[in-house]
């Protein structure tokens, strides 16, 4: 194999035009660039690049929210989001002239969201996730004064607030959020925010949580409510808080519910299409391995047959779907059968996967096939191809390609699987439908053969064939090493 097994599933993502789409109407998003094209020569800014309280009113208003009871805070952040996004691009008062104000003009990246690429809007989307994700992981400051220092400065440690550790809690959550929402067979749906809290807390050993860890568990809740609060203007998540009454009934942090109560009271969350994107673009960045499907679609046979080995059954046949749409049948069958060839450790793995694919391939593949019958690797899997789209004239495999074959996809399916039960079955009936099986299997001239037959050792479910097996292991060992 070139590499190895990737530590994510690979997600389904939108195309980059819906995509874009979602982000241009994010509220967050759209409302700083509603404020964007607002301002003007008569706006003015502080030193910070922040709107000056006195124009926080009219920039409510331009949004719709001066009836709001939050409107100029909302039209604040939609001006910060703005700025941190190029939106804007603001001009610092003088430093000679106490009362002076900053100035702000168009900045580049607005025309870019109407004039640009998908790609355009989707990087100026990434940038404005970024810095909402810094307001998600910021202190609360509520009792700002009593953490002001003899210099004027903020003393984060007054606070106890650790911004590393903030930040790569919100990951995590994010990152488990995420691979709850991609692996397969994972429930449709949100995900109650006390279940994903607890994913960050409760060891994966601990039976029955500790009423300091149940605790821990309640303030990482009221923490993530706070944070997706924050997130989901951006268009990250669809949230549910946490009812409001729940507070009131239980105090300023609701234990975590039993399991006859209602969960979604305690919230409910889940990544949006958008939020797919933009977490798997931060786990791209961080160095993490988080495959989509459609990436190999312009790679070589090799490169898909590898990246594929590992996926769950569903995206590796949507992955080879768009890998042999960009080619012609014929071309792309003798592809896949000159990569299915090797003995390295993932040849087998390769080979099954090779095979998987040439049956989405029509009988614009035959000749291709055919081509390889007397090939020692692929002649197997080429009779099985050509029995299954009933070809006539398949001329029967020689006694050794079947004993090859057969410990060929019992290595590829170790490969991929460990030892499933499934293969319990598969052992037996080889062994059951070939008298005398391990007496010719140890002879088997494939890379595979001694560590197949250690494997039906332990696999068998008849004590004596297994001790054949294993003898049989011994003796393919022996004859290798000799």
């Amino acid at each position: 194999m070139s590499g190895d097994r990737p530590t994510l599933p690979p997600v389904r993502l939108h195309s980059d035009a819906e995509l874009a789409r979602e982000a241009l109407t994010s509220p967050l998003l759209a409302r700083a660039a509603r404020l964007a094209r607002w301002a003007g020569p008569a706006t003015r800014v502080g030193a910070g690049g922040e709107l000056v309280d006195e124009q926080l009113p009219e920039a409510a208003e331009h949004l719709g929210l001066a009836a709001d009871e939050d409107g100029a805070a909302e039209a604040s952040e939609a001006w910060r989001l703005a700025v941190d996004a190029g939106l804007v691009e603001v001009t610092d008062p003088a430093e000679e002239e106490e009362e002076a104000f900053g100035t702000a003009t168009a900045g580049e990246n607005l025309a870019l969201l109407t004039s640009g690429s998908p790609q355009d809007v989707l990087a100026i989307w990434l940038d404005a996730f970024d810095a909402v994700f810094a307001d998600a992981t910021a202190p609360v400051l509520d009792d700002l004064a009593e953490a002001i220092d003899e210099e004027g400065q903020i003393d984060f440690e007054a606070l106890e607030w650790d911004p590393e550790a903030e930040a790569e809690f919100l990951e995590g959550v994010l990152g488990n959020l995420y691979l709850l929402t991609v692996s397969e067979g994972a429930a449709e749906g949100p995900v109650p925010l006390p279940a994903l809290a607890a994913s960050m807390i409760v060891p994966d050993d601990m039976g029955e949580p500790t009423d300091d860890v149940l605790e821990q568990v309640s303030d990482a809740m009221m923490r993530l409510d706070d944070q997706f609060r924050v997130l989901e203007p951006i268009g990250l998540v669809a949230y549910q808080p946490v009812d409001e009454a729940l507070m009131a009934e239980e105090g300023a942090e609701p234990e975590p519910p039993v399991d006859d109560e209602d969960v979604t009271r305690y919230g409910m969350v889940g990544l949006t299409p958008l939020g797919l994107y933009g977490v798997r673009a931060r786990m791209l960045e961080a160095g993490v391995d988080a495959p989509a499907v459609g990436d190999l679609a312009d790679k070589g046979a090799e490169a898909l047959l590898d990246g594929i080995a590992y996926f769950p059954e569903s995206s590796a046949g949507a992955e080879t779907q768009l890998w042999l749409a960009r080619r012609e049948p014929a071309a792309a069958a003798r592809e896949l059968l000159a990569a299915a060839r090797g003995t390295d450790r993932g040849a087998p793995l390769r080979r099954l996967r090779s095979q998987q694919a040439l049956s989405l391939v029509g009988p614009e593949a035959e000749d291709a096939v055919r081509e390889v019958l007397d090939d020692a690797q692929l002649g197997g899997l080429a009779r099985v191809w050509l029995a299954e789209h009933g070809a006539s004239d398949v001329p029967p495999p020689p006694e050794s390609m079947i004993f090859w074959l057969a410990i060929d996809t019992i290595a590829a399916q170790l490969d991929a699987d460990g030892e499933p039960d499934e293969l319990q079955g598969l052992v037996a009936g080889l062994t059951g439908r070939h008298s005398g099986f391990f007496d010719a299997a140890w002879r088997v001239d494939h890379p595979a053969t001694a560590d197949v037959l250690e494997a039906m050792g332990r696999l068998h479910p008849d004590k004596k064939a297994a001790k054949e097996a294993r003898k049989a292991a011994f003796k393919a060992r022996s004859r290798r090493s000799g």
